[in-house]
């Protein structure tokens, strides 16, 4: 889990082979402390499901983990080719991890794209399983390949071993009556058994869930699980691996617990449904699919018996004003996007400033301009969640870092929307949303109390004496006015995107009014209450990191190696992003050199140095992938020393 603290030699972040033993039978067992696995293939092959397999069982076997899958944007991209290849990460550890990893230990290819798209990410000595059947000529001339990598040396300084996956696949299913396509779509779960096999992965769960998800098709269902066991027995039996691994689970990094795998998008809908609970509201999304926020309106479906409603809209913008109705009828209303979605909800987002309704607007950021990379992650919406909306329309913002966090994240937004009656940007990203990591399940009592009051009657005594209702009078406190169901006696107002009156909530279009209007919607998301950032600072660096979102693993990870190399360098990390925490200005002060990372052209770093007048560096990158932890400890090296 990425809040625990790691022993120093954990804190490496590297992979340690310890010493060789031999079982009972006749292979050696190796144990390692992590390792990093790489499924790829074409975009049919089940290379998500498989890594996501390996990766439940996994974490069933109680190991901390990280993943990272990537995949083509087309539905089915052209088979056997570069831009159509799919893969799936998995770091799995007997410790404290923080990033999928910066490089595979093994890589499966499942055809000739698969390894020519990944074969430069691999250490030399790293181990290669490839499908041989699929080293066609004419799929190696696909690719770019003239002679076959498997026989022209060129992998000589790997760990080769070649497996004909669709010909033992196919063999292994000859009893049941399926054409070969049929029985070669199961290849995915013979490699998966190989895969389970050399790493001890439980295999009951894999099982279940193959029975499961084929409880329609039984054939097809005991076609799978033969193939995965026979993967399994491949593994057992054959000469080529003469060597399987364990990782022991990571027992000392978790805090005691019942724990789960969660990505950060299943994380987020389980955190709006507690939200809505905590809250005693009724959960409403209005929302139009689109990658990669769709997941969530698909979990949320699932999920009425708690007064969950879902509403798939015709487009974004019908989806935000249906939500924005619920939000006014008195439901926790939430709707769910990505980039170019926010650049439709956005004058709806503005009404909702205006209206002073709460609102929670879920960004899960992709890479852009336009429909740009919509499988890729990118960090590069703050400005507009900052800006992004006609006349001064200030919202809070609020970001995870990790997929588990998203959860809390979801609770912190609706507490924020919820007592300042405002509309709420969620920041999350695309390797959030489908990374997934370890979640401790949190007992009932360690989620927030959110329990709203709405107006009951008047809130108001004029001068002849008479109490009337005030739709726009303010609580003293947090500048929040109060929140009218629709229907309730003497209650009734207007709502509307002209400007309102103080107090009264009457069209008003006086000078003097709006400049007050102005001015008090923005002290009011000025004063949102918001922890202080904390800095984990143990060496008194002069260089600060300081980070945002989805960059906390890998900005972790490198600050962790530059550490135990003997460096000071203090990091922080922003969960707030409007308002800034108020002891910001006071902790970027006292370094002599701020770096933020980030996955675009520096937009943090334009807030922070035209808030502050601080001169934060910028390290950026914007190729639709997460940062590398060595990556970063190098670039981090470099501003030390600078």
């Amino acid at each position: 889990m990425t809040s625990q603290v790691s022993s120093p030699a954990e804190q490496a972040d590297e992979a340690v082979v310890g010493e060789q033993r031999k079982p009972a039978g006749t292979k050696d067992v190796r144990r390692l402390d992590r390792v990093i696995i790489r499924f790829a293939g074409d975009s049919g092959d089940g290379m998500q499901l498989t890594g996501d397999r390996f990766t439940s069982e996994t974490a069933s076997f109680g190991n901390d983990l990280s993943t990272l899958p990537n995949f083509p944007a087309e539905i089915r991209a052209p088979a056997g080719t570069l831009p159509g290849v799919s893969s799936f990460q998995l770091h799995f550890a007997d410790h404290d991890i923080l990033t999928p990893g910066d490089a595979p230990n093994v890589l499966v290819a499942m055809n000739p794209a698969a390894l020519k798209a990944n074969i430069g990410d691999l250490p030399r000595g790293a181990e290669i399983i490839v499908n041989t059947d699929e080293f066609t000529k004419r799929a190696m001339q696909k690719v770019g390949y003239d002679v076959s990598p498997l026989e022209d040396g060129s992998l000589d300084g790997y760990s080769l071993h070649p497996v004909p996956l669709t010909t033992l696949t196919v063999e292994a299913l000859k009893e049941f009556d399926l054409t070969r396509k049929e029985a070669e779509r199961s290849k995915n779960m013979f490699a998966l058994g190989l895969l389970s096999w050399m790493y001890h992965r439980p295999t009951e769960g894999t099982e279940r869930f193959l029975k499961s998800k084929f409880a329609k098709k039984p054939d097809i269902a005991a076609a799978n699980i033969a193939a995965f066991r026979a993967g399994w027995n491949f593994g057992e039996t054959t000469e080529d691996f003469a060597v399987s691994y364990e990782i022991a689970p990571a027992t000392t990094a978790f805090p005691v617990g019942t724990y789960r795998n969660i990505s950060g998008n299943l994380a987020l809908s389980y955190g709006l449904i507690a939200a809505s609970r905590q809250a005693d509201l009724p959960l409403f999304l209005g929302s139009y699919p689109i990658t990669p926020a769709s997941d969530i309106l698909h979990e949320l479906s699932r999920h009425k018996n708690f007064g969950v409603r879902t509403f798939q809209a015709e487009d974004e913008i019908a989806g935000i004003g249906a939500a924005l109705g619920a939000a006014f009828g008195g439901s926790l209303a939430v709707t769910t996007t990505s980039g170019p979605g926010v650049a439709l909800k956005s004058e709806t987002i503005g009404l909702a400033v205006s209206l002073e309704l709460p609102l929670l607007v879920v960004d899960i950021q992709r890479g852009g301009p336009s429909t740009g990379l919509p499988t890729k992650t990118e960090q590069a919406d703050l400005l507009q969640a900052m800006f992004g909306r006609n006349g001064e329309a200030p919202v809070p913002i609020v970001a995870p870092c990790t997929p588990a966090d998203c959860f809390d994240a979801a609770l912190e937004a609706a507490r924020i929307a919820l007592t300042y009656r405002t509309p709420v940007m969620l920041l999350s990203d695309g390797y959030l949303a489908n990374g997934s990591e370890p979640w401790r399940i949190p007992e009932l009592d360690e989620l927030p109390d959110l329990t709203v009051q709405f107006a009951q009657g008047p809130n108001h005594t004029l001068e002849d004496g008479s109490e009337v209702f005030w739709p726009y009078k303010r609580d003293p406190q947090t500048l929040a006015r109060p929140w009218a169901i629709p229907g309730t006696p003497g209650l009734e107002h207007r709502i509307g995107g002209i400007e309102k009156e103080d107090g009264t909530g009457n069209i008003s279009y006086a000078p003097a009014n709006h400049d007050f209007m102005v001015r008090t919607r923005q002290a009011k998301i000025d004063g949102i209450e918001v922890p202080d950032l904390e800095v984990d600072d143990p060496h008194e660096a002069k260089t600060l990191v300081l980070g945002w979102g989805s960059t906390y693993g890998p900005i972790t990870a490198a600050v962790r190696r530059l550490r135990n190399a003997g460096e000071a360098i203090a990091q922080a990390h922003l969960r707030h992003l409007n308002p800034f925490p108020r002891n910001l200005g006071v902790v970027l002060g006292r370094y002599e050199r701020v770096v933020i990372p980030e996955m675009n052209l520096g937009q943090l770093a334009t807030l922070v140095r035209a808030k502050y007048l601080v001169d934060a560096h910028s390290y950026n990158q914007v190729n639709g992938m997460p940062f590398k932890a060595e990556q970063l400890a190098k670039a981090l090296k470099e501003a030390i020393d600078g």
